[in-house]
């Protein structure tokens, strides 16, 4: 069955999976549900996770914060970020398989694709796998007896219920950590300092200016103030008072987010894009500049990376001095209410809209560029039930998990190995900028590095779990344990899909042994995980 109208799926999906959970009670005030694993989260960690836990023959709730499962892999990025591919096993491969199969493909695996395509992929393992799905349903409290989790409280966004969930096992599978947060397991935002995993790529990184791509810097002699080269008129909008700081300093920002695009040329399918009625051109006086600076460049893939993706379709993306990429903005948002998160997130969709007006109408875009964009707009075969708009910001990094084990840079090297891998990592170390800052009276972007990993790398299962002290019935494959560098390689929608499948396996084990998820055998995990990836065995346990 084909759900072209997500609603109309969602409330078909939570009638039915009601009816299968008997260890329900109804009360005025709230409503209990029991499962042996409760997955917060529905991203495309949450949503493998949840199918490989019932595969393994759980009973399994998945909770969703927002309005859509599958993250970003169903929220634009149809380009997908995967390393070197022969790294990419289990359900995880089984997922790019799926997608080429929606395009008629008999075999092999298709990388890029529709928000819309990937969004059945992901309704499919629900509807298989029977998962009860809570959606738009926010945590608020966690219950927790010493180090063992009993229950999370939380809110439906939209009726106001309480809703109670019992559960053996929990995994959090947000952006955020918000779950690993509420539960008082370590955590850490922003970079660390060099010196603390004696890293050489982590902290405050002023990257160099390269005339072929801008290596998403400003030119030398752009002015940083509202009147050029009048420090006392103020600063231009989205830059920072931020100062300079030595290579590898420490401190709590944030990569920058931003929204992977999907527009169509189309004309039968293309939505025009208009003014947004809080349209404020003086946010964009930076890329005007940048114009300026880069007379002789004029390809749109200068300014934004481009991607081409099926049926005429987009998977836009930053590039340059100046583009998707609001730094600056987010550094509140890893600790942030989810109201606080709803305004942010709004303020980046009226940036984001209002830059590809700015780009279709402002005098100051060069004819070539401007006349390109023109072509574009929003597709109406793509999220219609949220304005033909992602419904879901890319949340590149947060929370970070202190957990049993730490990935640094030097697993990325391969100067570290552990022997307790349960997936592999391969896409190169990388942190889009943090800041927007003044430097020598110009303009300089902060905080980009991108440096190339050799080989695939193992993850360990120790930095999926949190010390034993802090939680035993607790696995976190999405923020999980790991410096900022190294995060930067390792955060990428393939992996946290071998992640979320590793920790639903791992957490299925602690149910049957009725051990602390870090007294996880791991050999026998690895040695499931290899007998049969893909949990297609419905007597697999």
């Amino acid at each position: 069955m084909k759900y072209k109208n997500v609603s109309r799926f969602l409330l078909i999906l939570s009638a039915h999976t009601l009816l299968l959970y008997a260890a329900m009670s109804q009360s005025e005030k709230a409503v209990t549900y029991t499962a042996d694993i409760c997955i917060y989260g529905g991203s495309s960690a949450g949503v493998i996770a949840a199918y490989a836990a019932a595969k393994c023959g759980n009973t399994v709730i998945l909770i969703e914060p927002g309005k859509m499962i599958g993250g970003l892999t169903t929220g634009g990025l149809g380009k997908t970020d995967a390393g070197i591919k022969e790294s990419i096993t289990g359900l995880s491969l089984q997922f790019y398989q799926r997608v080429a199969k929606k395009y008629g493909l008999a075999s092999g695996e298709q990388w890029t694709f529709e928000p819309r395509v990937a969004l059945e992929v992901m309704q499919d393992y629900i509807r298989e796998g029977k998962i009860m799905l809570l959606m738009e349903t926010q945590l608020y409290k966690v219950d927790k007896k010493g180090s063992v989790i009993r229950s999370v409280n939380l809110k439906d966004a939209r009726a106001g219920t309480a809703i109670s969930v019992n559960a053996k096992q929990f995994l959090d599978c947000t952006y955020e950590g918000d779950l690993m947060a509420m539960a008082g397991v370590s955590y850490f935002i922003g970079r660390e300092d060099n010196s603390v995993y004696n890293e050489a790529l982590n902290g405050f990184q002023l990257p160099e200016y390269h005339k072929q791509s801008g290596y998403h810097q400003f030119p030398d002699g752009v002015s940083p103030y509202k009147i050029p080269g009048n420090p006392s008129s103020g600063l231009v909008w989205g830059i920072t008072k931020h100062k300079a700081q030595p290579a590898g300093t420490g401190d709590k920002k944030v990569q920058a987010y931003n929204f992977r695009i999907c527009l169509t040329d189309s004309s039968e399918n293309r939505i025009p894009i208009t003014r947004p009625d809080d349209y404020d051109s003086t946010r964009y006086e930076l890329m005007a500049r940048l114009f300026d600076a880069q007379a002789d460049m004029r390809s749109i893939n200068q300014y934004f990376i481009w991607s081409p993706m099926p049926n005429r379709k987009t998977d836009i993306n930053n590039r340059g001095g100046f583009s998707t990429d609001m730094m600056g903005m987010n550094y509140d948002w890893p600790e942030a209410s989810y109201p606080k998160r709803q305004k942010m997130q709004q303020e980046a969709l009226s940036y984001t809209k209002g830059l590809l007006y700015f780009m279709t109408s402002d005098k100051r875009v060069p004819d070539t560029l401007q006349a390109f964009v023109r072509k574009w707009g929003y597709p109406k075969d793509e999220y219609e039930a949220f304005d033909h708009f992602t419904p879901q910001l890319y949340v590149r990094e947060a929370r970070r998990m202190i957990g049993e084990y730490v990935m640094t840079e030097h697993n990325c090297r391969g100067e570290a190995k552990v022997n307790d891998g349960i997936g592999f990592a391969s896409y190169g170390m990388d942190s889009h900028n943090c800041d927007r800052i003044v430097v020598n009276g110009m303009v300089k972007n902060e905080g980009n590095v991108e440096v190339r990993v050799g080989h695939p790398y193992a993850v360990s299962y120790r930095s999926i779990t949190p010390k034993q002290k802090e939680c035993t019935n607790l696995l976190v494959p999405v923020c999980l344990s790991s410096s900022h560098i190294a995060y930067g390689s390792i955060r990428m929608e393939p992996v946290f899909m071998v992640l979320g499948q590793s920790a639903a396996m791992a957490a299925s084990l602690a149910i049957a042994k009725d051990i602390p998820v870090q007294k996880v055998n791991v050999s026998e995990l690895q040695q499931r995980l290899y007998a049969d990836p893909y949990l297609e065995k419905e007597d697999q346990h």
